[in-house]
């Protein structure tokens, strides 16, 4: 019985690390679009996005309306948004989407996580191109008539269509298009009146990377650690 509870306990703080850092990172995309558009979601799509965003990882509205306001405010942090390249074990591409007021103390930590996890931290340019980035909108599909709504997605930008699942299982359908349409795409939602349970920018890769299981395992370490640092909002791979 104790064996099971601390395995529950340990499962219980996993999850509640996991909400805690999608919650983190939600404020600084906050932060930035505020910065960049103002406080005002209806007048500034990319805080539209974020709010829309925090919905569907169910971040409190108040802790929303908190971060907001908080970004608004005179002695907000100001983050750059900034992108690593590099490898993981066995040649893995990837790429680090990072959101930081304090540039050097990302850059040793990410070098830092690359050398450690038997990766190689790269100049730019070394695996950006191995990626695509695209605007991604993940929806409900419920009551959504996808081939009407194919074609007139296609007249605003869509890319490609097809289904997949959520973290707990939920039948998701996902549209992207190219990421100069994201807003086209994003406004032609709208009016249909659909709201998308989730939109961002993703690098989708080109060149995907198949390994054995135990390679795979190491590389996804690397990936792993890399998304638990706190200056790091998204990390993209090519492995598959």
């Amino acid at each position: 019985m104790g064996r099971i509870f601390e395995v529950r306990k340990h499962a219980m703080f996993a999850r509640w690390n996991r909400m805690a850092k999608q919650f983190h990172r939600i404020a600084k995309d906050i932060n930035i679009a505020v910065k960049s558009g103002g406080a005002d979601p209806n007048s500034n799509p990319a805080l539209r996005r974020c709010v829309q965003n925090a919905r569907a990882m169910n971040m409190p509205k108040d802790k929303v309306e908190a971060a907001i306001k908080r970004a608004a405010g005179k002695d907000a942090a100001n983050f750059t948004v900034a992108f690593y390249e590099g490898y993981a074990p066995h040649g893995v591409a990837v790429l680090v989407e990072t959101a930081t007021d304090n540039p050097t103390r990302t850059v040793a930590s990410v070098r830092h996580i690359f050398t450690k996890y038997g990766g190689n931290l790269g100049a730019t340019g070394s695996v950006s191109f191995q990626f695509r980035e695209m605007g991604t909108f993940r929806l409900n599909p419920e009551g959504l008539d996808q081939d009407d709504l194919e074609l007139y997605l296609i007249d605003h930008g869509l890319d490609e269509m097809g289904e997949s699942t959520g973290e707990k299982g939920e039948p998701q359908l996902v549209i992207r298009c190219a990421f100069a349409d994201f807003g086209n795409l994003q406004k032609a939602l709208e009016d249909r009146g659909i709201a998308p349970l989730s939109a961002e920018r993703e690098f989708v890769c080109t060149t995907p990377t198949e390994l054995p299981e135990e390679q795979a395992k190491e590389a996804l370490e690397l990936i792993d650690k890399l998304e638990q640092d706190d200056d790091v909002q998204n990390v993209f791979h090519t492995l598959v």
